[in-house]
């Protein structure tokens, strides 16, 4: 560090510090102490210090000072002389106080380090919180960037912070574009280095260590003095990207004075954007425009050193520059270094802070940071590691250690504080450095690479030591730290600090948070949630002890789930309820629980309060748009289904409340159901509502309601009449809604773009602004109100996102009736009513009185400017009224008594309208006398007809409506609406007083009408469908009217026509030509062309697009001619067509998968592109065939009469006597179109040739199975594919691909499917030469009566066991070949060596034709018959043979007999006089033996052998013999050879001569009934039936050798006899039936059969082999269901055969299996559900799923020994590295008394798939603990024999039979030494191990115990063990 010039501070004294008494009491610039770097441990990093003067304008060269040498060397003098002078006066009385004060200094000192005095310093300036000071330079690095702030790592492991609005700087709108937009991520990122400003420190009432740091990352701080002047070329400058330009970026540099420029190709493709800091090269200065233009490539700036051109002053060092400095010496904790001199010998450095206050400078020579880089972060805070190793023993400061981490380790500082929990005073002492010490990592310094721990035990104690830890749920114990008005901060054990808030302190609110929370004190918490690093607890007891579980996100809200939530917010529509994590959901106000349940009743906050604890329950969720519905309802209210009403339908009900906002009701009939009719649903007019809701009283019933909505069992009704009216016909589905139709319904929401319509429950359409209203200048909230009625016109309906678009014009949408007035006038009576109910009239007697058009008398009581006021002397609370326009001239006076005309009533007002015009009083005098004459003169109203239009005259203008008079009609008093139900709220069109106007007669009176004529104005519905123009169109045209037209439009399928005066219509295609249907019927028409044409129709607008035609035309001859009747016209519209029909139609539209039709103007079909041809060929070309237009002829398949659709096939349809019965159509998803009663079958009979679609290519040998039509598939058997034998026949066929097909059969089930067998061969067909076809037909055996045994035949392998094999001959015809029949010489794997659908050739052996059974041989004729034969010959029963041990097989031994080529089978019953347990540990492959033959089956080349001691020892046994002989006579005289011995074929057969073989195999035979012949087992008998034979045998071993020899072979035959005749009746029986092969067969099996899995699982494989996986589903469901349940294992084998069909067929498999799998669960045993499952995807291959769920069941069934071998296996399998640790856990969770079972089952797996020296140190193990366990030695021993160690077994025998154990373990060990040494054949060590055992009877013979005191073996034993040992053979 270079020292400062003294000469300045001579000249002022005053300013500079006294710098002998700087030892002990420092500067007061530099009283603020920086903190000790912390990277020195790995010697990268050095600070250096330097001091300038502040009017030194530059550094001087040489770094030392400006003065020449005589002047410093003066200086020196004289200050060292006043040092030394102060020195030695103190020095004697404070030296112990001075060397303490001058270290303490050293080490918190100021920056200057002490080197202003002259002396070099002892220490490198360090930073500490204490001397940073504002306006300080410091490099650092961004370790954060929040929304809000950046936090920033700086030097000394300080943190600053950045302010948003201190990260860039303020920028003129005019100068620069605004980065204020910016966000701080876009600009800034983690490990970025950044220079920085020192802004302020918080006060210093604060604690020390908590103070933060405010920085600034201005530019206009940082470059503050730096001039354009002052910049040379070279200079390295910060700057942030201004704007981006063509060519360029405009450069910022914080100072207005000048601007920089970047050209785009020097950044090297760097991402840049606006606002983005950035480092450059000034490359060249342009002062005249005052820009610099500078270079950022990232190498050539991180390698850029700034070099002294010219000098720099202070002001210009920026932190981060790169400087060349010069060593000037070493310091205790680093290095002094001078820079921007010309001095040889540097070293690169950065510039790490700067203090202007102190002109101190800091370098780094930390290689990172010297890179320009922040040093990598390898270690994650929490993370522990065990081995990390002391570098350096900072003394009273810390250690220094390095972290074993990845990539690379890396430094890490350990404070003194957290070395251990108490002081540490020697640190020296008990830390080494190179010793190994266990941390915890606490934090990390960015900038200088090195981490922070601790080493106190409780630091590793804990769940949450970071904010990662901490997850939403978790209930842990915190410690109060601080607690203030609106939270507590409490800290967990680990350090982890978190919030709790006010209100969840506690259950209820509490006023003040320190009475409830004292500092210091341990309380339970919950966490609630994080956000950032703030984590939330809450204290409510409620929320702790709930055992719910919890919703963290909107993932966990299952429909059902039951938790428990805090109230967040409290509307009067509902509560908002908060979960964890920040989750939300909604109650609605239905939901609340509250006691009324209306919109009026208790407001939720009265009995709610927010924070409450609630227990609510997920009613719905939507995870995707964050939204879950609650219900407060913990269980819903349950409703009888009687009494449930459905959306829609009408009810009536009887008022039982009325609130400010709607009426409750309860409904009639239903108990317990009511519901609520809001204020604007109780009329279609707005101010009726209001009015009928203030007389309605309780008790009122309503006739009529319709269910408009249900919510949570909560009905809401409307009594609305448009909608009653028209209830059967509202939508409460999109799918129910078809465009261009007009539909009722009312206004729910207003919004400025539209209005929202609703019909039934929550379906909702919206009309744009522009689609409401004809004027668009009106505002949309003055045109309609919220309820309002109104009718809606279907623009679009998208079912897909359900959007609905709709058009409420006046124009699309008028009224077609005069519901809106009729309704008026109705609702005006009832309102009438209840008014007279309040008045206690009884009812409207006074209404009697007037009558509309009678002549009533009354007296002028006033008269005013608006008419005459009439009174009336019988009611006085009547008056009447008589307009000045229906005075008609008449002068009255008051007083004077009138006669007048009645014109309308007001019930309501008790308001009568009169008139005095003649016209009216003339036609009622008229009509009374006509009545006193009697004469039937029918009423003038009479005459008019509905919809009949006539012009009528305005008499009086109410306010909702007219009255009218019709003149031409006797002058008929008529009633019309003004408005529409759309145009309620518009401005009214006015009329008056005898204003003509034209009005349609829409109803007659009648009482429904409230006696009134209803009228409707034309001048309310649109022109083009006014009902004027319908009554002309009904006067003028009417059906079979001919017209002359002139045509206006020429389209592909009709012509469009005008007529009279605004009548427009159409000629469908097929209404041109009579019989004749041509390609282009319209060729001879021209548009303007006028056509004579008739009238056959009407257009339905509902159900057409086109509004304009309004009438169907024809221009058909004979339609035109005089003999065409209308009547036979419209029959035909009755849509008469039947099945087989032939037709003609148009070509319309095509697709990818149908062609569509036109048939007449009302009939459509649709063609099926695999009716379209039978040709592969055509149908590739299906779309280009049928172009639009073209004309197709077919017969009708399938008639729906509803949507009056055809469906259409070209091939002729059979009679109905040849027809297949109907199918069931399946519902189609990609077509609109579902016909009904489809007989899919009807033109598909065997022998025809279809064309067909490939849809799946089945497994194995399944053949294809192919789509013949649209919801009908065919099965196409492997032998059916090629006509000739090929090796791969599905080699060219493809998903998707079309082929031509034969129909071989169709057969019907009983439930009514349909399986149609097919064929791909053309030979089916007759298309090949006779000669060719006779070849096929050799080829292809059809029948089993055409095979004949030695007949050559060929077949694909079907199916493989280790028993042989199956192979399919033909589609109905398979074979079994044995394994002895698969080759002439020895097949060691039949499963590799015939895959399934291999192609083999062979000959028949035999036939069975009532069994349809075929066996087949793959052998040659030579090979199996000739030399066999010969051989035979000189074998003879009862001679002793020698052989080889050719294969050990578990039931037996195959032996080669010497000087021949055949093999016999030794059973293992055969083997030894003893019962044998393991036969493979017994013998081996290649040993030589000795046996007798026992039989000799010449017809089936068997030989049988024996090795029994019995039989080789005694050669001559003739009476035996010959008794087997004659055995042999009786099996073959009743039928039955089932011998067990047999040559080469390794199955398990016993002979019939045992006695206890009769159960197992009369059983096997009797169930062969049940099993289709082609499934069957190649043995008849199962191998575990065979072992248990065997069990049974040996024990009754001592039994049997009591008896007598004679007697015992007597009772042998005997038995063998009674045994014959059951076998030969069992298989008499099974002659009799057949193998099912059809779905009835299979029904009555499982019928008689119903608890055998077998037979259910053989049912679902005939399904899926019919490609019926559906239907395999249903088996599998209903085997189930019938199954008993206590059949466990039979229900668990059609759980695993449910668990395959899935995984083949599951849509996704995964999941479909998953389904099944958990429903498993619950009916069979966990354990065994989750094997069964783990074995399939061990089957598979799916590994992946394999390993999830084992990794399950260790969790779920730790005490399972088998569970967890299962899962050492397949880690040994995947050859993985983790067993060790499994095996640790197993032994931890499995009990004791399992563990010697685990690990002597670890070992066996470790020799057989692991590593054998792992499995002989587990069995070492646990024979050091159990040595006298003979089973773990045989074990032991067994696993080494396998291996095949000679020396490593015979050690090991060594060692057991040197054991001291009891005479019978002894025993049993030397009997398998002595086996094992025969095996090997070595005569010498069989002579040992006879020794041995020798030696040990006789030692164990004398009265001397041999083993020990526990075992002692007297002289008394001696004759018993020896008698043992030639038992077993061990004496000779």
């Amino acid at each position: 560090m270079a020292a400062t010039s003294k000469k300045s501070q001579k000249k002022n004294p005053k300013e500079a510090p006294n710098f002998n008494k700087s030892s002990k009491q420092p500067f007061k610039a530099t009283k603020k102490k920086m903190k000790k770097e912390q990277n020195d441990a790995v010697k990268t990093e050095a600070v250096a210090s330097l001091q300038l003067e502040d009017d030194e304008p530059a550094f001087p060269r040489g770094g030392g000072s400006a003065l020449n040498r005589r002047e410093r060397d003066e200086i020196r003098a004289e200050v060292d002389a006043e040092f030394e002078t102060e020195g030695r006066g103190s020095k004697k009385r404070k030296s112990f106080q001075h060397r303490n004060q001058t270290e303490e200094d050293d080490d918190l000192g100021s920056l200057f380090g002490g080197g202003i005095t002259g002396k070099l310093p002892r220490y490198a300036n360090k930073i500490t919180l204490k001397n940073v000071s504002p306006g300080m330079k410091l490099w650092g690095v961004v370790a954060e960037v929040n929304e809000r702030d950046l936090v920033i790592s700086l030097p000394g492991g300080l943190r600053g912070l950045v302010r948003a609005s201190d990260a860039v700087d303020p920028v003129s709108e005019n100068e620069v574009e605004s980065v204020a937009d910016n966000t701080l991520s876009s600009v800034f990122h983690v490990g970025q280095l950044v220079a920085c400003t020192v802004l302020n420190l918080d006060n210093d009432n604060r604690e020390s260590g908590k103070r933060k740091i405010w920085l600034s990352l201005c530019l206009s701080l940082l470059n503050k003095g730096l001039a354009l002047d002052s910049i040379q070329e070279g200079m390295v400058l910060t700057a942030y990207i201004k704007s981006i330009e063509d060519h360029g970026y405009i450069l910022h540099f914080g100072l207005p004075s000048f601007t920089g420029f970047l050209p785009k190709n020097s950044h090297n493709d760097i991402k840049i954007n606006t606002g983005k800091l950035l480092q450059g090269i000034v490359k060249r200065i342009d002062r005249t425009r005052k820009v610099v233009y500078v270079s950022s490539d990232p190498d050539t700036v991180s390698k850029h050193v700034t070099k002294d051109v010219k000098g720099i002053s202070f002001d210009l060092l920026i932190p981060g520059m790169m400087v060349d400095a010069r060593v000037q010496t070493t310091l205790e904790n680093g290095v002094m270094l001078s820079f921007l001199t010309y001095f040889t010998g540097t070293v690169n450095a950065r510039i790490l802070f700067i203090d202007p206050s102190s002109r101190a400078i800091g370098l780094t020579l930390n290689p990172y940071l010297v890179c320009n880089k922040s040093p990598p972060p390898h270690v994650k805070i929490g993370d522990i590691y065990e081995k990390s190793k002391v570098i350096r023993v900072e003394r009273g400061f810390g250690l220094l250690l390095e972290i074993p981490s990845v990539p690379v380790s890396t430094p890490a500082f350990i404070s003194i504080s957290d070395v251990a929990e108490g002081e540490v005073r020697k640190l020296e002492k008990r830390f080494k450095e190179g010793s190994c010490v266990r941390v915890r990592i606490l934090g990390f310094r960015n900038l200088e690479g090195v981490a922070t721990g601790t080493l106190k035990a409780n630091a590793f104690e804990g769940s949450v030591f970071t904010h990662s830890d901490v997850t939403p749920g978790m209930i842990m114990k915190a410690k109060v730290i601080a607690v203030d008005a609106f939270a507590a901060i409490v800290q967990f054990p680990g350090g982890v600090k978190a919030q709790c808030p006010i209100r969840h302190m506690s259950e209820l609110e509490i006023p003040k948070a320190g009475k409830k929370f004292k500092v210091g004190a341990e309380l339970v918490f919950r966490v609630l949630g994080g956000k950032s690093k703030m984590i939330t607890v809450t204290h409510k007891k409620s929320l702790v002890k709930s055992k719910l579980p919890i919703i963290s996100s909107y993932a966990d809200a299952t429909d059902g789930l039951l938790t428990h939530g805090w109230i967040s917010k409290i509307e009067n529509h509902g509560c908002f309820v908060r979960f964890y994590n920040g989750v939300q959901g909604f109650a609605p106000r239905s939901e609340l629980e509250l006691e009324a349940g209306f919109d009026d009743g208790p407001i939720p906050s009265s009995l709610y309060h927010v924070g409450q604890v609630v227990k609510c329950r997920v009613v719905s969720s939507v995870p995707a748009s964050r939204r879950i519905n609650l219900s407060f309802i913990i269980k819903p209210r349950r409703v009888s289904e009687d009494d449930i009403i459905k959306l829609g339908s009408l009810v009536s009900g009887v008022v039982e409340q009325i609130t400010p906002k709607a009426v409750v009701v309860y409904v009639n009939g239903k108990k317990y159901l009511k519901g609520t009719i809001t204020t604007e649903h109780l009329a279609d007019h707005q101010g009726q509502a209001a009015l009928i809701k203030s007389v309605l009283k309780p008790g009122y019933e309503f006739d009529q309601l319709l269910v408009l909505d249900i919510e949570s069992n909560k009905y809401i009704f409307s009594a609305k009449y448009s909608l009653i009216k028209s209830a059967l016909q509202l939508p409460s589905e999109p799918s129910q809604i078809s465009p261009n139709s007009v539909v009722q319904g009312y206004i729910c929401n207003i919004i400025e773009t539209g209005c929202f319509v609703r019909f039934l429950g929550r379906l909702t359409g919206f009309s744009p602004r522009n689609k409401a209203m004809d004027e668009h200048k009106i505002d949309i909230s003055e045109a309609f109100y919220v309820g309002q009625s109104v009718r809606s016109n279907i623009i679009d309906v998208n079912n897909k996102t359900a959007r609905i678009t709709l058009s409420l014009k006046q124009s699309s949408c008028s009224s077609t009736d005069a519901s809106l007035i009729q309704d008026y006038f109705l609702l005006e009576e009832k309102i009438a009513k209840l008014q007279s109910l309040d008045s206690s009239e009884s009812e409207l007697n006074w209404t009697k009185g007037f009558n509309l058009g009678c002549l009533v008398e009354g007296k002028i009581q006033e008269t005013n400017d608006i008419g005459v006021v009439v009174s009336f002397d019988k009611y006085n609370d009547v008056l009447g009224f008589i307009a000045h326009h229906q005075l008609a001239g008449t002068t009255v006076e008051t007083g004077s008594v009138i006669e007048a005309v009645v014109l309308d009533v007001s019930k309501t007002e008790h308001l009568v309208d009169l008139s005095l015009k003649a016209d009216f009083i003339d036609k009622f005098k008229e009509s009374s006398r006509n009545q006193n004459k009697k004469k039937r003169k029918k009423d003038a109203s009479k005459d008019l007809e509905l919809h009949q239009t006539a012009n009528a005259i305005v008499e009086m203008v109410k306010e909702n409506y007219l009255v009218l008079s019709i003149p031409e009609y006797n002058n008929a008093i008529g009633y019309a609406s003004r408005y529409d139900y759309n145009s309620q709220k518009f401005p009214q069109k006015q009329f008056l007083n005898g204003q003509s106007v034209d009005a349609t007669v829409m109803a007659l009176p009648s009482p429904s009408t409230a006696g009134r004529l209803l009228l409707l104005l034309n001048s309310i519905s649109e022109s083009e469908t006014s009902s004027s123009k319908r009554a002309k169109k009904k006067s003028s045209y009417k059906l079979g009217s001919l017209v002359r037209a002139e045509i206006t439009e020429i389209r592909p399928f009709e012509l469009r026509l005008k007529f009279g005066v605004g009548f427009h219509g159409r000629v469908h295609i097929t209404e041109v030509h009579d019989d004749k249907v041509l390609e282009n019927p319209f060729s001879n028409y021209r548009v303007g062309q006028t056509v004579t044409a008739r009238i056959v129709g009407q257009i339905n607008h509902s159900n057409n697009k086109q509004k304009s035609s309004q009438f169907d035309l024809s221009v058909k001859p004979y339609v035109l001619s005089g003999s065409f009747e209308i009547e036979d016209e419209l029959a035909t519209e009755e849509f008469d067509f039947s099945t087989g029909q032939q037709i003609t139609g148009y070509v319309y539209k095509v697709d990818s998968e149908w062609v569509w039709l036109t048939i007449s103007r009302n009939a459509r079909a649709q063609l099926f592109i695999l009716d379209s041809s039978c040709e592969p060929s055509e149908l590739d070309e299906f779309q280009k065939r049928f172009h639009v237009g073209k004309v197709v002829t077919g017969h009708v398949l399938s008639v729906n009469k509803d949507k009056k659709l055809l469906r259409l096939v070209l091939r002729r349809i059979l009679s109905i006597s040849d027809k297949v019965s109907d199918e069931k159509a399946s519902k189609r998803d990609d077509q609109e179109v579902s016909v009904s009663n489809e007989n899919v079958t009807a033109h598909i009979h065997e022998g025809c040739i279809v064309g067909g679609r490939v849809s799946k290519i089945l497994p194995g040998v399944g053949g294809i199975t192919v789509q013949i039509s649209p919801h009908t598939y065919g099965r196409v058997h492997f032998t059916e594919l090629t006509d000739s034998w090929v090796s791969d026949p599905l080699s060219g066929y493809h998903e998707g691909q079309f082929v031509r097909c034969k129909v071989l059969e169709i057969s019907q089930s009983v439930k009514g499917t349909t399986q149609i067998d097919l064929s791909l061969r053309s030979s089916r067909e007759g298309v090949i030469s006779q000669d060719a076809r006779e070849a096929c037909k050799n080829v292809h055996v059809q029948k089993i009566e055409d095979l004949h045994p030695e007949m050559a035949v060929q077949g694909y392998v079907k199916n493989v066991t280790p028993k042989g094999c199956f192979i399919v001959l033909s589609r109905k015809l398979d074979a079994k070949i044995l394994l002895s029949n698969l080759s002439d010489g020895f097949v060691k794997d039949p499963e590799k060596e015939f895959p399934i659908g291999k192609l083999v050739t062979g000959r028949v052996l035999s036939v069975e034709p009532l069994s349809k059974r075929v066996e087949v041989t793959l052998k040659t004729l030579g090979a199996s018959n000739k030399s066999e034969t010969s051989n035979l010959s000189s074998l003879h029963v009862g001679e002793i043979i020698s052989g080889r041990i050719k294969r050990v097989e578990s039931f037996g031994l195959f032996i080669t007999i010497n000087d021949t080529n055949l093999v016999g089978l030794c059973h293992k019953s055969e083997l030894s006089d003893d019962h044998i347990d393991n036969i493979e540990t017994e013998y081996r492959a290649g040993e030589r033996v000795r046996a007798k033959i026992l039989k000799v089956d010449p017809q089936r080349n068997r030989v049988s052998l024996g090795m029994k001691e019995s039989y080789v020892l005694d050669g001559d046994n003739t009476e035996e013999t010959s008794d087997e002989e004659a055995d042999d006579e009786t099996i073959k005289s009743n039928g039955f050879t089932g011998d067990s011995k047999l040559i080469s074929l390794p199955d398990n057969h016993m002979d019939v001569e045992y006695a206890n073989l009769e159960i197992p195999i009369l059983a096997q035979t009797e169930s062969r009934a049940s099993v289709p012949p082609l499934e069957v087992t190649l043995d008849d008998e199962n191998q575990e039936d065979a072992n248990d034979i065997v069990g049974r045998n040996q024990e009754h071993v001592d039994e049997e050798n009591t008896l007598d020899e004679k007697s015992k072979r007597k009772a042998k035959r005997k038995a063998k006899e009674e045994r014959e005749r059951e076998i030969r009746a069992a298989e008499e029986r099974l002659l009799e039936k057949d193998v099912p092969r059809t779905a009835d067969e299979f029904e009555k099996l499982v019928r008689g059969s119903p608890n055998s899995s077998f037979v259910w699982i053989k049912y679902m494989a005939f399904a899926l082999s019919l490609a019926d996986v559906e239907k395999a589903r249903s088996i599998a469901e209903r085997a189930l269901q019938t199954i008993n349940i206590r059949e466990e294992n039979e229900k668990l084998n059609i759980w695993v055969s449910y668990f395959n069909l899935e995984n083949e067929y599951g849509n996704p498999p995964e999941e479909a299996v998953q389904k099944i799998f958990q429903r498993a669960l619950q009916y069979n045993d966990p354990k065994k559900v989750h094997l069964a499952l783990l074995g399939m995807y061990e089957r598979t291959g799916q590994h992946r799923l394999a390993d999830e769920l084992v990794e399950k069941m260790t969790k779920k069934f730790k005490q399972s020994c088998k569970v967890w071998l299962r899962r050492i296996q397949r880690l040994l399998n995947q050859q993985q590295d983790r067993v060790q640790s499994i095996v640790n856990r197993a032994l931890l969770s499995l009990p004791k008394h399992k563990h010697i079972k685990f690990i002597s089952q670890m070992a066996i797996l470790e020799f057989k798939c692991g590593v054998p020296h792992m499995g002989r140190s587990m069995f070492e193990g646990i024979l050091k603990e159990y040595p006298k366990r003979t089973d773990l030695w045989s074990i032991y021993l067994d696993q080494e024999i396998r291996l095949g160690d000679i020396d490593v077994i015979r050690a090991l025998f060594e060692r057991a039979t040197c054991l001291s154990l009891p005479a019978k373990k002894m025993k049993f060990l030397f009997k398998k030494y002595l086996e094992y040494e025969k095996s090997l054949g070595d005569e010498e060590r069989i002579e040992y191990v006879k020794k041995k055992a020798m030696d040990y009877v006789e030692s164990s013979g004398g009265r001397t115990p041999y083993f020990s005191s526990n075992a002692i073996f007297a002289s008394d034993d001696y004759e018993g063990i020896v008698c043992l040992m030639h038992y077993e053979g061990l004496l000779s």
